[in-house]
């Protein structure tokens, strides 16, 4: 019998109802939320964008150099390419420097840079950096938080009190000042040692919320069965005790991630992270900050695409806590 559905019970002839679990009732139990379903939507668009400027930006090494990078971008008419500054006269009169077009027009929906470049396509092509590093980053304080924290809970004793405390001297600094600190001290600022600054400074976070879940279900009946049994504790750790307590988790990880993409857009804004000419929403704040009286929007739509996703990001991960936890009536 499928989970979720009633099951009769033979002896009184009445219907004994199931626990419904599994990834179905979950996306439904969102979906009944209008907050978490809005929040849904804004995160799946925000992907699908992702996931387009992401293959139109690396297309010449997706198709063995047939195409070249924003071909796509290039060939449909509401974008434009998105680092390419205009000649002489792609702007404005022949032999004048590009146009500043500081309102919206039917060639430019949101202005110009002060370079020339078609504000609208940069906006969205900085989608990519924003939530791709926002997601990678999340995923490996994920990954390593969730080992550091499972192994502390379960072993316990000696091993418990050197990660854990290895883990709070991190979680001591504050995470803008350890990010910068370790990417000045590899000596590169690029975006893939900002990735893996940010994620490192999300380990701590994300093991403590496991190792208080591993502590009580390492208690449980079952892991006393499996340890019985002879299996080893690896594959206790691996197969019950993470499964069990990953619920928290994702909920965290899912909230993080507008997080993340907040401290990248800081650090960006800082100088640090996606460099000239790559879009990014930081990057652009930065920029237009000497433009607020001459053109506050060149400030208002990165902002603006930073907060939508942002509170996307939240609103779902709102409603996923609610369709994961057991004590909420659904």
């Amino acid at each position: 019998m499928a989970v979720g559905e009633s099951q009769v019970d033979q002896e009184g002839g009445g219907a004994t109802p199931e626990v419904a679990l599994g990834w179905r009732h979950t996306l439904r139990t969102v979906l009944r939320d209008t907050t978490a379903r809005w929040g849904l939507y804004v995160v799946g668009f925000v992907l699908l964008v992702t996931a387009f400027v992401t293959i139109d930006t690396y297309l010449s090494r997706l198709t063995f150099g047939v195409y070249s990078d924003y071909a796509i971008a290039e060939a449909l008419p509401i974008f434009d390419h998105p680092t390419r500054i205009p000649g002489p006269g792609e702007g404005g009169e022949p032999h004048t420097p590009p146009a500043f077009v500081s309102g919206g027009t039917w060639e430019y929906p949101l202005g110009t840079d002060p370079s020339g470049r078609d504000y609208f396509t940069r906006v969205v092509y900085g989608t990519r950096v924003s939530v791709s590093v926002g997601i990678v980053s999340t995923t490996i304080g994920l990954v390593g938080g969730t080992i550091a924290g499972s192994v502390a809970g379960y072993y316990g004793g000696w091993v418990d009190d050197l990660l854990m405390r290895a883990v709070e001297t991190i979680y001591a600094i504050p995470a803008l000042i350890l990010i910068i600190v370790f990417t000045e001290f590899v000596g590169d600022p690029s975006m893939t040692w900002v990735i893996v600054g940010v994620g490192i400074v999300f380990i701590p976070v994300f093991a403590r919320i496991i190792r208080s879940r591993v502590l009580s279900v390492r208690e449980m009946d079952y892991i006393d069965a499996a340890r019985a049994s002879g299996v080893k504790d690896r594959h206790i750790i691996r197969r019950h005790v993470v499964p069990n307590s990953f619920a928290p988790m994702l909920v965290y990880a899912t909230l993080q991630i507008g997080v993340t993409i907040l401290i990248v857009a800081g650090l960006s804004f800082l100088g640090y992270g996606a460099q000239p000419p790559t879009p990014d929403w930081g990057q652009m704040l930065n920029k237009s900050h000497g433009y607020m009286h001459s053109n506050i929007w060149l400030s208002i739509w990165p902002g603006l695409a930073i907060m939508i996703t942002i509170m996307g990001f939240n609103l779902f991960g709102d409603g996923l806590q609610d369709a994961l936890d057991p004590r909420i009536d659904n």
